[in-house]
């Protein structure tokens, strides 16, 4: 079964009348359970991907399904339910309390009683590894990595099937980015969860990807296991994982007990 189809895919945008093409005929499966990592250089549109499985963003072509339904119904009806999204940095409404910020699309709900919303809320927050006793701190208190646990425990507080990371590491220092990493590995599994992640750190998607797609050309290049991904002849394959950083990231890899 697949958690989110991509086909055909078109994405342009018109700059001074100049009309640019991001994707054309873009195909991209991903399989429910599956841990995908999207990258690309820079302007490849792998953010503008993620703004379309969310249906914030309608393609100029092709068609995109999430979970058995059109994106553009998930951004119409609201995705919450169905989709978490964490942002590269973290999005928390400042005038929010780490509680409330969590409790946020609950609220936004409203089917269900306040004293329930705040229990799940308290769930999830002590889910992502942060105490109870920081639930009434404000997003200026706290560090970068507790910024991001709070922002992945409000993306998760709907129990969505399918979660979209963007950047999840950026900004976090080694021993935080090894911390998280090993939350979201552990989420991943126990919850049963599909996530689709963008990010250009190599270490992250060699520590969490079940499977990496490459946008280049326009369109997804290859789509595979972190191995077959590597030995796929193309210069951009080439040159983001096997430069300098590619070769030390799966050093790092082949001596952890995952292996590549």
């Amino acid at each position: 079964m697949s958690a989110v189809q991509i086909e055909k895919l078109w994405s342009t945008f018109r700059t001074n009348g100049v009309e640019a093409v991001i994707h054309k005929d873009l195909d991209l499966t991903i399989a429910e359970g599956e841990f995908l990592s999207v990258v690309g250089g820079s302007g490849s549109g792998k953010t503008v991907l993620l703004r379309q499985i969310l249906g914030l963003e309608t393609p100029t072509r092709g068609s995109v399904t999430v979970l058995d339904r059109p994106a553009a119904e998930l951004g119409r009806s609201g995705a919450a339910s169905r989709v978490g999204m964490l942002f590269q940095h973290g999005a928390l409404f400042s005038a929010f309390t780490v509680l409330e910020n969590i409790a946020f699309p609950l609220r936004e709900l409203g089917t269900l009683p306040p004293e329930l919303v705040r229990d799940v809320a308290m769930v999830k927050l002590q889910m992502v590894g942060l105490d109870p006793s920081h639930a009434n701190k404000m997003p200026a208190d706290l560090s970068g990595g507790m910024v991001k646990r709070v922002a992945l425990a409000r993306a998760l507080v709907m129990d969505p099937p399918l979660l979209l990371l963007d950047e999840p590491t950026a900004g976090l220092d080694p021993d935080l980015s090894d911390a998280f990493c090993a939350l979201l590995r552990s989420l991943h599994q126990e919850l049963g969860l599909t996530v689709v992640m963008v990010t250009h750190d190599l270490d992250t998607i060699y520590e969490l990807s079940t499977r990496i797609a490459v946008v280049a050309d326009k369109h997804v290049i290859v789509n595979a296991t972190p191995r077959e991904v590597v030995a796929f002849p193309h210069p951009f394959v080439h040159d983001f994982f096997l430069g300098g950083r590619g070769h030390r990231a799966m050093e790092v890899l082949r001596s952890s007990p995952q292996g590549v």
